[in-house]
């Protein structure tokens, strides 16, 4: 008898070879507000074993509407979506698996790091989702909310790779990018791009405050996108900037610098005291102009 042709839709070099594959953990999610929620919830859609805790009952009951299970027992990777001052208290009075994995989605991490990298050892793999509103609690929960969201991930020198994969798979499960980084490049790239832009956020709103009614009155699109964030959760921007303090005064002080540049609008005077409102940093105001501005 002839042997069967070779299938050609299997790649070669694995034809006639088991191809191994890392079953799914379940996912034990501590928190089930706006961020921990929606993870839940998206994990749930998929079809994934998720189990949730959050000591808000109308938290655990809107995670349970969403196909959740509710249990204090938690394994597979563990995820602990609390505020930043809760993390190291967060598993106190649960159960958890002494071989379970255990991530979390905390803003900052280089504390957070060496925090529960202290009481986790090589289990803990920190991460951080950049996503997020200015909404916080169960009623902003989104199953769609890490879709396309960039999810920084912890690698550090002494990191257990099958446990980082392990964390890395769930966010591509549920639509995120995995971008590796340490702990200290974390801090320094959050501090540019989220720390300072609630810091300015602040300050622009409290700003225009000051210049008057008319000024509140007349605020459109630019003032709303500027200063949407200030309905933040306050004691979230203050962990965010207070836990992460050097980082977000170095990021800060490259914005002042830029604003105090010579060549920036605010430096140059125009004709009869005029100042143009551009931002063009060339030795001549910007091209489009009036020429009386000039």
């Amino acid at each position: 008898m002839a042997d069967a042709p070779d299938d050609d839709s299997t790649p070669v070099g694995t034809r006639g070879f088991p191809v191994p594959t890392m079953p799914a953990p379940p996912v034990s999610v501590v928190g089930l507000g706006q961020l921990g929620g929606s993870l839940a919830a998206a994990l749930a859609a998929a079809g994934r074993p998720v189990s949730g805790w959050d000591v808000d009952p109308a938290a655990r009951d809107a995670a349970e509407g969403s196909g959740v299970r509710i249990s204090q027992e938690l394994t597979g990777v563990v995820v602990l979506a609390v505020p930043l001052p809760a993390m190291g208290s967060a598993l106190d009075g649960l159960r958890i698996d002494p071989g379970a994995t255990v991530t979390d989605l905390g803003s900052v991490k280089v504390p957070v790091l060496a925090e529960l990298g202290a009481a986790h050892g090589e289990r803990f793999v920190g991460g951080h989702p950049m996503c997020g509103t200015e909404r916080s609690g169960h009623t902003a929960v989104d199953a769609g909310l890490f879709t396309g969201a960039r999810w920084a991930l912890c690698l550090e020198p002494e990191t257990d790779l099958r446990r980082w994969l392990r964390v890395a798979e769930i966010a591509l499960a549920v639509g995120a990018e995995v971008v590796p980084v340490t702990a200290a490049e974390h801090d320094d790239a959050v501090a540019a791009i989220s720390a300072v832009p609630h810091l300015l956020a602040a300050a622009l709103a409290a700003a225009a405050g000051a210049a008057g009614p008319l000024a509140l009155s007349l605020a459109a699109g630019s003032f709303r996108d500027g200063t949407r964030v200030i309905g933040s959760d306050p004691a979230f921007v203050t962990a965010l900037v207070e836990t992460n303090a050097g980082p977000a005064r170095t990021a800060l002080d490259r914005v002042l610098a830029q604003l105090a540049r010579p060549g920036t609008p605010s430096a140059r005077p125009r004709r009869g005291g005029v100042r143009c409102g551009c931002r063009w940093t060339g030795p001549h105001c910007c091209p489009w102009a009036a020429p009386a501005a000039r």
